[in-house]
């Protein structure tokens, strides 16, 4: 009999104990004010401005720092290339003068006006 005892008391007080733990908080959500919300979305954008700069400056250094490695002849390979590959990304031909002073690759000869077939025959 007192074991059962015991036990009733051990298990009213862990009831007790578990009822008093929930019953502290409130269960309505904490609102926050509209002036705490802005103060901090500013700061949200005020990190995200940072980080951006930052990633910015590291992006500056690298590129600084690939062209100062390069020889002068590089430099100016990679100047001339960096222009030609603008040009064909705004789909725009090349100046006249050099594509009137281009040098001229070598035709392949026809044989007495033969021309090839478009389909291979087997």
């Amino acid at each position: 009999m007192q074991i059962k005892s015991l036990i009733l008391t051990f298990v009213m007080c862990v009831f007790f104990f578990a009822l008093k733990s929930q019953s502290k908080g409130d269960n309505k959500p904490h609102e926050k004010s509209f002036k705490s919300e802005r103060k901090l979305r500013k700061e949200d954008r005020k990190a995200a401005r940072e980080k951006r700069k930052e990633e910015k400056a590291e992006a500056k250094r690298i590129k600084e720092h690939h062209k100062r490695i390069q020889t002068k002849e590089v430099r100016k390979r990679m100047k001339r290339s960096r222009a030609k590959a603008q040009r064909n990304h705004d789909h725009k031909r090349d100046p006249f003068f050099q594509r009137v002073f281009r040098k001229k690759g070598k035709k392949a000869s026809k044989k007495s006006g033969e021309k090839a077939p478009k389909v291979q025959q087997y």
